[in-house]
């Protein structure tokens, strides 16, 4: 199997297992999107909690030049330390949340 293939089934399998949790307040959708011919990937919250409307990205991953590029994490272990735990080098994620140029000062890939 070769590495995106890989990767793609790695992203899919967390966005699925973070989609069993539903928020316990408001009527709130758990939506997956998953375009897996342009290799873009999110798990989003969307409804209603009494008056107040709800939407809100999980997080937001894409699969570019053979990395992971996490461009939204709101999860509190962190999707980066998922892939990681599932056999991801840490030079094939991106942590897209941070400018270019502090990226050099995380323990993962740049670009």
């Amino acid at each position: 199997m070769d590495k995106i293939t890989k990767y793609r089934q790695y992203v899919e399998k967390i966005i699925e297992e973070y989609s069993q949790y539903k928020p316990k307040y408001g009527d709130i959708e758990v939506q997956i999107i998953l375009d897996r011919e342009r290799d873009h990937y999110q798990l989003l919250n969307v409804g209603w909690d009494g008056n107040e409307r709800i939407r809100g990205c999980v997080f937001q991953i894409d699969l570019k030049n053979e990395k992971i590029w996490i461009q939204h994490d709101g999860t509190e272990i962190g999707i980066a330390n998922e892939l990681v735990e599932l056999g991801v080098p840490k030079e094939d994620i991106v942590l897209a949340y941070y400018k270019p140029n502090r990226r050099k000062y995380t323990d993962f890939a740049v670009q």
